[in-house]
C-alpha cells in the first residue's frame, strides 16, 4: 500500500483486509450469496473474505475459493480495488481495503461443505446472475458497480 493509499483510509478503524471473487460461469453469469443478517436487509456479496494475519490478498482468494464455492482454481490477476467503510456482519465498524479477482468457472455447481458456521447461519443462498439482473436486483448488491466492472473485464 503506498502512502497515498494510507492517507484515504480512516485510521480510527480497523483495517480489514479482504480478498473478493468475482465468480463467472459459461453464460457470464456471476455468483453470489445472500446474507441474511437479524436486524439488517438482506443483501448479495461476491465470494470472499478477511485475509488471515500474514497471508496475500491472493492467497486469500485462493482459500476463500476453495471454501466457499469448492473451486480449487488459480483465481488470476487483482482486477480492481475497493477501500469501503461498512459494519461488518459481526457488528464491527471496518476501514475494508477488498482486492478483486475475476474467476471463470466450467460450470455453474458449487460446492457449500466448507462453510464455517457463521457463513452456515447468514449465507442463506447463493445464485448465478445476469448482467442485468445485478444491475436490477431489489437487494442490494454489493459492489454496487459489479455489472459495470464484469462487462469491462469481459468486453461485454
Amino acid at each position: 500500500m503506498s502512502l497515498d493509499d494510507r492517507d484515504s483510509l480512516n485510521p480510527a478503524l480497523r483495517l480489514r483486509r479482504a480478498a473478493r471473487l468475482i465468480v463467472l460461469d459459461p453464460e457470464r453469469r456471476a455468483l453470489m450469496f445472500r446474507y441474511d443478517v437479524p436486524g439488517r436487509e438482506p443483501f448479495w456479496v461476491t465470494a470472499g473474505g478477511e485475509c488471515e494475519p500474514g497471508e496475500s490478498f491472493e492467497d486469500a482468494a485462493r482459500r476463500e475459493l476453495l471454501e466457499e464455492t469448492g473451486f480449487a482454481v488459480d483465481p488470476g490477476p487483482q482486477i480492481a480495488r475497493m477501500t469501503p467503510e461498512f459494519v461488518t456482519v459481526e457488528g464491527e465498524p471496518v476501514q475494508a481495503d477488498e482486492r478483486f479477482f475475476l474467476v471463470r468457472v466450467a460450470a455453474a455447481r458449487i460446492d457449500t461443505s466448507r462453510h464455517t458456521a457463521l457463513e452456515q447461519a447468514l449465507m442463506t443462498q447463493h445464485r448465478w446472475f445476469t448482467l442485468a439482473e445485478l444491475a436490477n436486483w431489489k437487494e442490494p448488491i454489493f459492489p454496487a458497480n459489479l455489472a459495470d466492472m464484469i462487462a469491462k473485464e469481459t468486453g461485454a
